[in-house]
């Protein structure tokens, strides 16, 4: 055969991320295992975590189901953090509407993440009890990850292409200016402590409270400018898998996201969580509660992720994702053209009606609309849009948009500075 006949007879070359593309998006692509691990120190006993590999959207539907890996790690005692362990999964299930398909489940779950989140807060701060909680909240299904959190617990993606990237959004106040900003627009202070002498000392806090976390459930006694509306990414792997470690701020004030990373590659869940803690005990020693998830998600056909294979990436060679994305891949997603990650949503905004949107069903004809938060049905004439005006403003269009019972109503407009609200004791 001659040279020209050779190469005549090559295929035609296909862009790496057109082929990933493709993989993503087929229906054929087989569904990956789940592997994970656990481990944890305590100092003062109150991180809680929650490990749900077999949860599913349809009850005895095995084709349905997905997990669930969160930490909750909890500040001024422990009650917080296990009533969002309890119920949380619960509310955020109850906000997704019944009958969805797995693409609506998913294309649903980022605002019903928020909407379980502030129903959870809600709940809790009605027992009258001041304790708070950070939560970082995983929900896996097949190669779709989705991420929520508040405080700064953080989630963590190392592919195997050897980049790791945040999932999370730390939300202290010490590093988070924009938050900053949200806190002191809403009614909020932020400062240090003041010791003798006036020196200040300490990281930056808001007041009053003191709480060095802009966002949390609970914390009844700090403000309502401290909000419980989390931050929520949602990516899809490729099916080369990817590991997940989450962990509480125990884990990241010692190491950095990459520092975790590889302590840990190229061994199984189990084992990889037990030495991400030892690392962190090591380079810090136990100086607050550390607790570790490492969640591996991979093809069936690998018991265990295979070793990373590095790589030197050029130019914009080095990003995992595409260009962020504000609205669902189903109308716009980005790829990138070295990666194995594709992002399909991201949003951090603490505006209910930028989370919770304009198209939330309703059924007027029925003479009563369901909360958007707390999904209890009630008379039209006892809540208001999520899009009118302040609780006692109405807009001249009340019913557009996502309908919000009177105590949601309350609860957003004390969210956003509004409106001051006292957590109402249940007797």
């Amino acid at each position: 055969m001659s040279q020209t006949e050779i190469t005549s007879a090559k295929p035609d070359l296909v862009p790496l991320g057109t082929l990933i593309g493709r993989e993503l998006r087929s229906d054929n692509v087989e569904e990956p295992v789940i592997r994970y691990g656990q481990a944890a120190l305590a100092k003062k006993g109150e991180d809680y975590f929650l490990i749900k590999p077999d949860c599913q959207r349809i009850p005895g539907n095995s084709s349905t189901s997905f997990s669930v890996f969160a930490i909750f790690d909890g500040h001024n005692g422990i009650s917080a953090a296990i009533f969002a362990k309890e119920n949380l999964l619960n509310n955020v299930l109850s906000a997704v509407p019944e009958g969805a398909s797995r693409e609506e489940w998913l294309q649903a779950l980022p605002r019903a993440l928020v909407a379980g989140f502030v129903k959870t807060d809600i709940e809790f701060q009605q027992k009258g009890e001041t304790s708070g909680t950070t939560v970082t909240f995983v929900v896996i299904d097949g190669w779709t990850v989705t991420v929520a959190s508040v405080g700064d617990s953080r989630c963590i993606l190392d592919t195997q292409g050897g980049v790791v990237s945040l999932l999370t959004v730390d939300h202290r106040l010490e590093e988070n200016e924009e938050e900053r900003e949200r806190v002191t627009a809403s009614g909020g202070e932020v400062g240090r402590l003041n010791v003798f002498g006036g020196n200040e000392v300490g990281p930056l806090r808001c007041w009053p409270g003191g709480l060095c976390l802009s966002r949390s459930i609970g914390d009844s006694d700090v403000g309502e400018f401290i909000v419980p509306v989390p931050h929520v990414k949602q990516v899809k792997l490729s099916d080369a898998g990817g590991r997940l470690i989450i962990a509480s701020d125990g884990i990241w004030d010692a190491l950095s996201s990459d520092a975790a990373a590889k302590a840990c590659r190229g061994l199984p869940a189990d084992l990889a969580a037990k030495l991400v803690v030892k690392e962190a005990l090591r380079s810090r020693g136990l100086k607050d509660d550390t607790t570790c998830l490492v969640v591996d998600i991979i093809p069936s056909v690998h018991p265990v992720l295979p070793p990373i294979q590095q790589k030197k990436h050029h130019g914009l060679g080095g990003l995992l994702f595409g260009k962020k994305s504000r609205i669902l891949a189903s109308k716009s997603s980005k790829l990138s053209a070295v990666g194995a990650v594709e992002e399909l949503f991201e949003e951090g905004s603490a505006i209910l009606a930028e989370r919770l949107g304009k198209d939330f069903p309703m059924n007027p004809d029925s003479g009563l609309f369901r909360c958007a938060i707390c999904q209890v049905d009630q008379p039209a004439n006892e809540g208001l849009s999520l899009n009118s005006g302040t609780f006692f403003s109405p807009s001249s269009k009340p019913w557009e948009g996502p309908f919000l019972c009177a105590n949601c109503r309350r609860k957003k407009d004390a969210m956003e500075g509004k409106r001051p609200m006292k957590p109402t004791i249940s007797i």
